[in-house]
């Protein structure tokens, strides 16, 4: 019996802080399975770590390259959360949904400072353990030569305000620490001259590069920043998040917005059919983790204790294994997500 023809997707993934474990596990169940090809990863913030991993690792040793890679990455930023993060796990039994991290301490205490203060006046040095973990568990320089997949890390401009996108080639520890720049945790990062913040504010992920450089038309965005939330904000915490949230999802949004309205341009017979082909017929797939993520406060992104990160992985991959189970025909053929029903007056 011949062999089944593997399907290639183009992965897009958010940022998130340690909520970015999420997409960890989902990535973790897709390379396990050998029906699909990976053409393409976009990454922002915490996404570009998960893309910068897979990509390396795929490039090194294929899909079991990328799974060590992530392991090997997400292990070290636990050991370097012992040190730095501002929420300590509790020694005691975890609900891990409860939404009380928030009045931990030390968090707290981190929430004071970094209101009251800028990093270039209580981080005057720029200490980013990141900075250490990337350069331990991924080789640039060797990574700029990876033709297995392409890469897409987005930044954003801090001057100009515009989204900057750095490719396989261009891909370095300043450009991974520049996407997951928090303005009110680092310093702006330079390179060539400019100065890059978290590639979230305009980019999370982005998904324009795959249009014009990627082979394959369908895109799988693993979220994991909420869309929507049933209840109104109410504290002061929850509102800022939410403002976040939105702030984060606005970019990606409008992306989609314009496929979408691609697609009815094409469906309504509004191109000449000497100029169809000019426009490409995206197929948009969504691993929704954001609602596995719902109950986790603000402060859950800021934890990188080991059974906490693993959780959260275990958690992606079954949103991939049931995603892959209901949607694995649709790559190649049609779009599983509704986008004329998601924008919808």
């Amino acid at each position: 019996m011949a062999k089944a023809k593997k399907k290639h997707i183009n992965l897009a993934f958010q940022g998130g802080g340690a909520h970015g474990a999420v997409t960890w596990g989902v990535a973790d169940r897709l390379l396990e399975d050998d029906r699909i090809d990976i053409d393409a990863i976009s990454g922002s913030s915490a996404g570009a770590v998960n893309a910068a991993a897979v990509a390396y690792g795929l490039h090194k040793n294929g899909c079991d390259g990328a799974r060590e890679t992530l392991n090997e990455l997400w292990k070290a930023i636990s050991d370097a959360g012992e040190v730095y993060s501002p929420v300590r796990a509790n020694p005691f039994p975890v609900n891990f949904g409860a939404n009380d991290l928030v009045n931990a301490f030390s968090y707290q205490m981190f929430e004071a400072v970094t209101r009251a203060l800028s990093p270039y006046q209580f981080n005057p040095f720029d200490v980013n353990p990141l900075r250490d973990i990337l350069n331990k568990c991924i080789d640039f320089e060797s990574l700029k030569h990876c033709k297995v997949t392409k890469l897409f890390i987005a930044a954003t401009n801090v001057k100009s305000g515009k989204v900057h996108v750095f490719n396989t080639n261009d891909v370095s520890t300043d450009v991974i620490c520049a996407s997951t720049c928090l303005p009110f945790l680092f310093k702006a990062v330079e390179i060539d001259g400019e100065f890059y913040w978290d590639g979230g504010y305009m980019g999370n992920p982005v998904l324009f590069p795959f249009f014009y450089e990627a082979e394959s038309s369908d895109i799988v965005i693993v979220h994991v920043n909420p869309i929507e939330r049933e209840d109104v904000p109410k504290t002061s915490t929850e509102i800022m998040n939410r403002v976040n949230e939105i702030s984060f999802n606005s970019s990606l949004l409008r992306e989609l917005r314009a496929i979408n309205f691609v697609h009815k341009l094409l469906d309504d017979g509004w191109i000449k059919d000497k100029y169809r082909d000019r426009l490409r017929d995206i197929r948009v797939h969504s691993i929704r983790s954001d609602k596995a993520l719902e109950d986790f406060d603000v402060a859950s992104k800021f934890r990188t204790d080991w059974a906490f990160l693993t959780s959260l992985k275990e958690k992606g991959r079954e949103k991939a294994d049931a995603w892959l189970d209901e949607n694995f025909e649709n790559l190649g053929a049609r779009s599983s997500v509704n986008l004329k029903e998601m924008f919808a007056e």
